[in-house]
């Protein structure tokens, strides 16, 4: 076999060993998250006390609030009032119609300027209000952690509608590629290695974050995230 050839070979199963550790941590990151939510009992109100930058948390699909809790009580402890959807639950909606419970909370607590921070799903999510509710123009940027912007291939193979409704040629998720001009208010984070989105989150128009290690869940742990964050914020 010609030496190049060999090369290529070693160089894919490097990437290919790599991959596949990046993954196992991620699934433990994901079942610690999990459980930790699952423990959690305290109410999320006191995170709402704050002078600085409001930010209102938007978790993934099958994620309550607390699976993004870490980075909440970071960012409170900074002075940002952290707001939780509580009325998404466990973000098993329809995008449109989650999306319609982020504005109604934006109305009704009378939050301006807002940081959204978004993991996979709730991207979407915080696009779908950016772009198509009027309670958008009280969002000044949306900070999104592993969102399939251009959906996932992987989606048409899931058992359940909401899995399902992923696929880049789904209604909501077509309409949501054609709203490019809110991206320029999105930074997009991700790592090069996402085992639920193979054709990966960069955004035309956004700023696009490439973290050092790959995953979809265990990306959130990446201090990178809050400070693409707090730069936002602050």
């Amino acid at each position: 076999m010609p030496r190049d050839a060999v090369t290529t070979v070693l160089q894919k199963i490097r990437t290919g060993l790599r991959d596949a550790a990046w993954w196992a941590r991620d699934y433990a990151y994901a079942v610690h998250a999990q459980a930790r939510a699952l423990s959690g009992r305290d109410a999320p109100d006191s995170l709402a006390e704050g002078d600085g930058t409001p930010i209102v948390l938007l978790p993934g699909i099958y994620e309550t609030w607390r699976f993004l809790e870490p980075l909440a009580r970071a960012l409170h402890g900074r002075g940002h009032p952290v707001h939780v959807v509580a009325e998404l639950g466990g973000n098993r909606r329809p995008i449109a119609e989650s999306a319609e419970r982020v504005a109604a909370l934006l109305v009704s607590r009378g939050l301006d300027d807002v940081v959204l921070v978004a993991h996979s799903k709730g991207g979407l999510i915080g696009k779908h209000v950016m772009a198509f509710s009027s309670a958008g123009t009280r969002v000044r940027a949306m900070v999104a952690v592993a969102t399939p912007f251009g959906g996932s291939r992987y989606s048409r193979l899931m058992p359940t509608p909401s899995l399902r409704a992923f696929a880049s040629g789904d209604a909501t998720m077509k309409a949501l590629a054609a709203s490019a001009e809110v991206n320029t208010r999105i930074v997009s984070v991700f790592g090069p290695f996402d085992p639920h989105i193979p054709e990966g989150s960069e955004l035309a128009g956004a700023r696009n974050v490439v973290l050092a290690s790959g995953g979809h869940f265990r990306v959130l742990a990446d201090p990178r995230v809050i400070a693409e964050v707090i730069r936002v914020a602050e």
